[in-house]
């Protein structure tokens, strides 16, 4: 329980963090006015990349288990922009 609580603190402090410095996916593919193939080869690329940063994001703060997949749920639904 108090790994899921660090956890989810932890994520709270990286999404407020890399909300003030980055721009989610759907803003960048609304600024560049994607639609039909574009806009899914671009969200998928983006997810992706995000996807590896988190993880390696939770690598450096030696996340494990509940943890590790609690914060990269949520590092990718805040870099995604969902």
């Amino acid at each position: 329980m108090r790994i899921v609580v660090i956890a989810l603190l932890l994520a709270s402090a990286a999404s407020a963090a890399s909300a003030q410095t980055a721009t989610t996916c759907k803003a960048q593919a609304a600024e560049k006015k994607l639609s039909g193939a574009a806009l899914t080869s671009f969200t998928k690329r983006c997810e992706k990349d995000a996807e590896t940063t988190c993880d390696a994001s939770a690598k450096e703060k030696k996340l494990a288990g509940a943890a590790k997949t609690s914060f990269t749920k949520k590092c990718v639904s805040d870099a995604v922009g969902t």
